[in-house]
């Protein structure tokens, strides 16, 4: 059995990994020069940047799997403990979990959090309470905008861009009262109310593209798989019952496959996808997912200005910020300064600004927030823009987000846009890669057995899935 995997993302790597462990004869075709998606890097005067800045929490147990399968677990630690701080002009913060059971190891974290009032503190915990009723699957919830859910439970503006946009601007990428209710909860009853390690983050201390294209390749050739670069698919043609043409564009060129999985971005897939793939409709409602960008701002400083590994900021319109100094090889190509990466999810605000624009107003708002930088001088200032980085998390996106089966055997989807349970993220990515391993298996299981990682094939997921943690 011949299967063509198109796509060398997160979820294209994922599902090839696993066909090719298990004896299958996998093609992977991805139309970049290297694979990793949207998790890649670059060479900038001998700096190595990464495209945009990722993390990862201790519950993306599918992915932690990947990296596992890859060999590069130890390139990705995990802090041992939650713990974030939080810059603002009028200080510092600290969120840091205690050592108690969930819900209550946020708790002295949350009281010790002076940027809110004591009033907005009791409030905040109403709504984490009222959290846990919400059901991450119920389409009414997708249906409904967090700001109005917010407000209906006595969270002031304030609140929201102090506290909870901490967590649902970088995770859902867009502004925090305009998400899915149904994906908020996913964030927040997921990685802060149902386990305590589970919002433990993780900061990959190898550019993203050695921790995944080059980790991608190098695992999938061990295995005997085909890996192809600048492999741009043209065409999916169906010649028979499980039976497929790949044909490739700028050349006649055409494989065959029985088995395909498309693990394409929506809008890559829908140019692709053979007729009558998806009932009629399904696949021109995938539109509406759209895009939704992120703008990262690569800054140089003279000298060190921020003594945490990262950092959150509110009240600015710096959103979280990443000391890339030692990941980046700065220091080896001589340079004894510092590179910060400050990270600006749901960009539509400033994805078409100029860089001198960006700089002019990012400069001095990083130095109200780190005053050491108001001392030091800008080396470089570039911008990376990622314009299509996610689809648009806002309600109504859950019912376009199709299962990973399709209604033509041995045609399956992947990526982080497919119905996963997740927010677009790479865990959803690595998710929806073994959904669509699952779909091949077992093609007559229903779309919502695919959710459970778990059952899929246990032998790709993290052993910290099973592990009892205490910390």
């Amino acid at each position: 059995m011949t299967t063509v995997v198109i796509g060398g993302g997160l979820a294209g790597i994922t599902a090839a990994v696993a066909l090719a462990s298990a004896g299958e004869d996998v093609t992977l075709l991805e139309a970049k020069p290297r694979l990793g998606g949207a998790t890649m890097s670059f060479d900038r005067d001998g700096l190595i940047v990464d495209t945009g800045q990722h993390v990862f929490l201790r519950c993306c147990t599918a992915y932690r799997g990947l990296l596992d399968r890859l060999g590069m677990t130890a390139h990705a630690p995990i802090q041992p403990r939650f713990d974030v701080t939080v810059l603002s002009p009028s200080g510092r913060a600290r969120l840091r979990r205690a050592k108690m059971p969930a819900p209550l190891h946020l708790g002295t974290a949350l009281a010790r959090y002076h940027v809110l009032s004591p009033a907005e503190r009791i409030k905040v915990t109403r709504a984490a309470l009222a959290f846990r009723q919400v059901d991450p699957e119920d389409p009414e919830a997708d249906a409904t905008r967090l700001g109005d859910w917010m407000t209906a439970r006595g969270q002031s503006e304030h609140t929201r861009r102090a506290l909870w946009d901490l967590f649902t601007i970088a995770t859902l990428n867009v502004p925090g009262d305009d998400a899915s209710l149904a994906l908020a909860a996913k964030v927040v009853r997921t990685g802060l109310l149902e386990d305590a390690p589970a919002a433990d983050i993780g900061v990959p201390a190898l550019p993203l593209g050695d921790l995944h294209g080059t980790a991608g390749r190098r695992k999938l050739e061990s295995l005997g798989a085909s890996v192809r670069v600048s492999a741009k698919v043209e065409s999916i043609q169906v010649t028979g019952p499980s039976k497929y043409i790949v044909r490739l564009a700028r050349s006649d060129e055409a494989i065959e496959a029985d088995k395909v999985v498309l693990a394409v971005p929506h809008e890559a897939a829908a140019k692709l996808i053979p007729a009558g793939a998806l009932p009629d409709g399904q696949v021109s409602a995938w539109s509406g997912l759209g895009a939704a960008p992120i703008v990262n701002l690569h800054v140089i400083y003279d000298r060190k200005v921020m003594d945490a590994p990262f950092a959150a900021a509110v009240d600015s319109p710096a959103q979280w910020v990443f000391d890339r100094t030692r990941i980046s090889g700065m220091h080896a190509r001589g340079d004894d300064g510092q590179y910060l990466a400050v990270s600006l999810s749901a960009a539509d605000f400033c994805v078409d600004t100029s860089v001198a624009e960006l700089r002019e107003r990012f400069v001095p708002a990083l130095a109200e927030v780190l005053p050491a930088a108001g001392d030091a001088s800008v080396r470089e200032f570039f911008v990376t823009r990622e314009r299509r980085a996610t689809f648009r998390q806002v309600p109504g996106c859950g019912r376009l987000r199709p299962p990973a089966a399709t209604g033509l055997p041995g045609l399956v989807l992947a990526g982080s846009w497919t119905d996963t349970g997740w927010p677009d993220t790479m865990e959803s990515a690595v998710r929806s890669g073994l959904n669509a391993v699952r779909a091949l298996r077992n093609p007559e299981a229903p779309p919502s057995a695919a959710r459970g990682v778990s059952e899929l094939t246990p032998e790709f997921v993290s052993t910290a899935e099973h592990e009892e943690v205490r910390s």
